[in-house]
């Protein structure tokens, strides 16, 4: 114990929500430090990585022949080793600075429906990027600490967690999942369902930034009281030339269907198989919505028509599973129950 006291006294332990879309770390003592897209830009010769974050988003659909804008991660797993590797590297360097006498101890969120290699995957690249030790826990369990959820009572906590590349439905009670839900939908499916739509109905081929710009701007699950319109721009796949159009939140709506509809009958199905005493609990204490799909407008009011259920979308949703990961990562010995053992879960 006193040498564990002493090994986080010479280094900066931390917690890290390895998103899709973004990758947030929280550093013991000093709360959440870095905030920045999982995306890596590699010189594609060399395979040197020249930049990462928000540095190597600006890059997106923007690089040269020579330069690859990377993003390592997809539907909440790893999809690059080597990529992630590099993203965690520097992403480490960039929170311990100075203090780097020690190796940190690390704790990364994970998808609750992923398997046990793509679990080693996640192990082996925080530690080949500079962790002396790597604990895991599932996503819906952080996110409910983050949000100060009681998951150590024997009462049901339901949570639905929609980042960029998994949708985690869980209930929860007794430091554990019941049942897990883990749907490879996220806001990555709704960029490229709004791509798709605005290629078949309007013949415009439009970026991965303009799609998310267009899904913050005027995306919806629900109607709204008045209705957005945006202007974007894009290539004319018959003239080959750049065109500028009006889409309108009714249209996006519409292009949002399949993986709003996936969102809703994993949740029903969820419902389902939960058990009658735990269902009671959650009739009584609703849902909580986290992760930045759940700030798409009206997606609440949806999934509440189609429950029943009282639902809210959490305060920092964003921010809800590495909040988690921090409190784990700052009382490890009270929240130790939560981690996701080796060749468990």
């Amino acid at each position: 114990m006193l040498f564990d006291r002493l090994l986080r006294y010479m280094s900066s332990d931390i917690a890290i929500d390895l998103g899709t879309a973004n990758t947030l770390v929280y550093v013991h003592g000093r709360g959440i430090v870095l905030n920045e897209p999982s995306v890596v830009a590699v010189e594609r010769a060399s395979r040197q990585v020249l930049a990462v974050g928000r540095e190597a988003k600006e890059m997106l659909g923007r690089t040269p022949q020579a330069i690859e804008a990377v993003r390592p991660l997809k539907d909440g797993v790893i999809a690059d080793f080597e990529m992630t590797e590099e993203l965690l590297r520097r992403l480490i360097q960039n929170v311990q600075k100075s203090r780097f006498v020690v190796h940190p101890r690390i704790i990364v969120s994970v998808p609750s429906g992923i398997t046990e290699v793509e679990k080693r995957a996640v192990r082996d690249s925080a530690e080949r990027a500079g962790a002396r030790e790597v604990l895991l826990v599932s996503e819906p369990i952080a996110a409910a600490i983050g949000v100060g959820l009681p998951v150590d009572r024997p009462v049901g906590n339901m949570v639905i967690d929609i980042g960029g590349g998994t949708t985690e439905i869980a209930v929860m009670t007794l430091n554990d999942i019941v049942h897990d839900t883990s749907l490879r939908v996220g806001g990555d499916k709704m960029d490229e369902a709004i791509q798709q739509y605005i290629k078949r109905a309007y013949n415009l081929l439009i970026g991965e930034r303009t799609a998310e710009l267009i899904k913050l701007e005027i995306g919806s699950a629900f109607p709204l009281e008045e209705e957005l319109e945006l202007e974007i721009k894009g290539r004319d796949l018959i003239g080959g030339i750049p065109k500028t159009i009006k889409v309108t939140s009714v249209e996006i709506r519409e292009a949002l269907q399949e993986p709003i509809s996936a969102i809703v009958e994993g949740l029903k199905q969820s419902l389902e198989q939960t058990p009658p005493e735990l269902a009671s609990d959650i009739v009584d204490r609703g849902i909580v919505m986290t992760g930045g799909g759940s700030l798409l407008r009206g997606l609440d009011l949806l999934l509440r028509e189609a429950t029943n259920l009282p639902i809210t979308v959490a305060e920092d949703a964003l921010l809800c599973v590495v909040l988690g990961c921090g409190k784990i990562l700052d009382s490890i010995e009270i929240y130790e129950p939560v981690l996701i053992r080796r060749g468990h879960r």
